[in-house]
């Protein structure tokens, strides 16, 4: 969808969905994921902002556990299920607000769920 007004194209979570997290632990993430041969990834980078956003499946339940929710939280690590994602746009964009670190190349979206997994793998404290 394009707003008019802004220009702004957006696309309505739902049975896509997205997880938000800063640029060095998205890498990290990107990198266990590449390792484990999970592709491709969509990913939008938001360069003003220093995050990355996966576009990912919608199939992420809730974390029951409150410490690895606190671990989300403090890593600012953001699901996004319902409401608007925000897409780079197809023309050069001066302020780079947006860009594609990995385009969307066909329909394929990891699954929401894998991908907090392994970020909660990265940032759980290593064991002794």
């Amino acid at each position: 969808m394009i707003d008019p007004a802004t220009g702004r194209i957006t696309m309505r979570a739902g049975l896509v969905g997205a997880v938000m997290m800063p640029t060095g632990l998205a890498q990290r993430v990107k990198t266990s994921l590449d390792f484990r041969g999970v592709a491709p990834l969509s990913i939008i980078g938001h360069p003003r902002a220093d995050m990355w956003t996966y576009l990912v499946r919608a199939d992420i339940r809730p974390i029951g556990d409150p410490a690895e929710v606190a671990r989300l939280w403090k890593a600012r690590v953001v699901v996004i299920r319902d409401g608007d994602i925000a897409l780079p746009s197809p023309v050069p964009d001066p302020l780079m607000v947006r860009n594609w670190i990995s385009p969307a190349t066909s329909a394929f979206r990891p699954s929401g769920a894998v991908v907090i997994a392994t970020t909660l793998s990265i940032l759980r404290p290593a064991q002794r």
